[in-house]
Formats: structure tokens, sequence, C-alpha cells
């Protein structure tokens, strides 16, 4: 076991190896080699233990790299999203979207604990989270990117940020990409980024309305492939079974690819929010036939809107902090 274990990373590691794509940051306060010499082991120990937690769990990667995205949505890419409750501060981890959802902390402490034996107060959580998402998204098969460094850690959270921020499951098209727009993204940064759904899973609860009464006339969601609709109804009943898990990509569920957008196309896109970018938009239609044909385009786009995302306001310089804890604020 010990040795089959040992031969997973090894393989894992390479697969960081080839070409990166590299892309420089928008935000001059943030570039790849922030690091080099006040933590030079910085990347090498993020990328041990996601290799680690994803030999583990293949599910991981898919869970590193939504913290990531529901972190930017709330504040900036701020870490406000790891703080638990403590006085002054409320967690985002109770949110509606966080809530029996959001996982993958633990990992996320291992990391910070062997960062501060390598180089104390030095490396920001916020760092942590984009380097995690950029290592679980290669791990899954798909593309590398650089990732911009000099994030600071925000010293609050907002959850009503997390509750209003962070595009739903059963949000329409139209308040999915004002939500992007509010951030600075645009439409392919939406359809690229929502193709992170290739890996992962969603619970019962996040999709049931489809199933039984989508529009409010108790009939199930005419966009969605019937007979796909029945298998689901089969493990997602009208009340119970609310955190029964189901793949957002059935057709490779922990390799990242487009078959994500091959399922929209065939009408089994399994959350509304997947759906709506083939049904109510000439637009997002048009990207999602895009990247369903070419795999390489959609690597790229999602690369490039990772760097995007990875830089919507973030503290750098004096603000914020860097934390000893990702969990929780220095004390004064």
């Amino acid at each position: 076991m010990a040795q089959s274990m040992s031969f997973f990373i090894f393989i894992a590691l390479l697969a960081f190896a080839p070409i990166c794509f590299s892309f420089k940051s928008n935000n001059d306060n943030l570039y790849p080699q922030y690091y080099y010499k006040s933590c030079p082991r910085a990347q090498e120990i993020v990328k041990s233990v996601v290799v680690k937690a994803v030999a583990k769990e293949a599910r991981m990667a898919a869970s590193l790299l939504r913290l990531h995205f529901h972190d930017c949505f709330v504040k900036g890419c701020d870490a406000s999203l790891l703080l638990d409750n403590s006085r002054g501060i409320v967690t985002e981890k109770g949110s509606n979207l966080n809530k029996n959802s959001a996982r993958g902390f633990e990992v996320l402490d291992e990391i910070k604990s062997a960062l501060e034996k390598e180089c104390p107060q030095t490396v920001s959580c916020a760092d942590i989270l984009a380097l995690a998402a950029r290592d679980s998204t290669v791990l899954a098969g798909g593309p590398s990117w650089e990732v911009p460094l000099g994030r600071r850690d925000s010293r609050s959270a907002s959850l009503s940020g997390s509750n209003n921020n962070i595009p739903a499951p059963n949000n329409t098209f139209d308040s999915i990409l004002s939500k992007f727009k509010r951030q600075g993204l645009d439409l392919i940064d939406l359809v690229a980024l929502s193709g992170s759904h290739t890996i992962g899973n969603s619970r019962c609860t996040s999709f049931r309305q489809r199933l039984y009464n989508q529009s409010g006339n108790n009939k199930p969601d005419s966009t969605l492939d019937q007979s796909f609709a029945a298998q689901l109804r089969n493990r997602c009943p009208k009340s119970g079974g609310d955190q029964n898990l189901f793949f957002l990509d059935f057709v490779s569920p922990t390799k990242f690819d487009n078959s994500y957008f091959k399922l929209l196309l065939a009408s089994k896109g399994l959350l509304n929010s997947d759906q709506v970018l083939a049904t109510k938009s000439q637009a997002s239609l048009a990207l999602v036939k895009q990247y369903a044909e070419n795999n390489a385009l959609f690597f790229d786009h999602f690369a490039k809107s990772m760097v995007k995302m990875g830089n919507i306001s973030p503290l750098t310089g004096s603000s914020g902090e860097i934390r000893k804890n990702c969990r929780k604020i220095n004390s004064s």
C-alpha cells in the first residue's frame, strides 16, 4: 500500500512538469516570484501537501478549487472564507452555499502548518488558496499556469457577501452573469470557469427543483434530458436525501476535461446554473460549443480566467496581515 501511494505521488508530481501556461498579472503588486527570496520552497510545500490529499481522495481537487472561487467572490481573494467564528467575526462557512458543502479546510491547515515551520508569517493563506487551486487543477489533468502571488489576509469576513455574491445553482443566467461582471469578469470568464464543474460533486438539494418543480408548476425542467432526470430522481427524492452526492460530470468525474460542455449540449448539465449556459444566451452557447469541440481552447481560457479571478481586490502592501493560523486573525 505504501509503495503504491509513493508511486502515485511520484506520477502526480510529474504532472506538473509540462510547459505551463504563463500569464502576467494585471495587478502589479502580484507576481509569481514573490516568495523566491523570502520562502523559496513555498510552492513546493503547497504542491506536496495537495498531491498527498488528492491521492487520498480524488474529490479533494474539486473541493480546493471551489474554495478559491468562493473566497474571491466575497471581498476579493483575501482568505476571508477560512476564518472561523470568533469575537467580531461571523464565518462565511455558514452561508447558504458553504454550509454542509465547503470542504478541504484541513488540507489548508496542513499546508499552513508546514509553511509556518519553513518560513514563519511569510506566506499568506490567500496565496495558499490560489496555489492549491492551480495544483488541484493540474492533478486532475487540467492546465497549469503561473500564479501571481503577494496577497495578504483579511482581518474580517462577510456572511452577507457570501450569501449574495456567489452565484447559486438555481440563479438565472442574467443573475449569474451580473455577479461575474460585478467582480470584473466577463462572459468568457463565466463559461470557462464554469468548466471547473468537470470535476467534483453536487448535493441533491442543489438541483432538486429541476426534477420536480422548476417553474413553480410542479413539473420538471424541460431543458433537462428526461431519461437523465429519471436516473437522478432515483437518489434525489422530493424530500429527504438532501446530502446525497452526484457527479457534476458523470462521464469523467475526476478528470479535468471538456466533457462537461459536451454534457450541456446533450441537456445533461446537473445544475440549473450549468444548463443555462447552453439555453439562455446565444453568445454563451457559442462558447460552450467551442469548448466542447476544442479542449485546448477551454484549457487556455480557463487558465487565463483563473489568473483574472485571482486578481479580484487582493490585499497587498501593508493592508491586512499574514495569518499564523488560517482560521483566525492574529492576536494584536
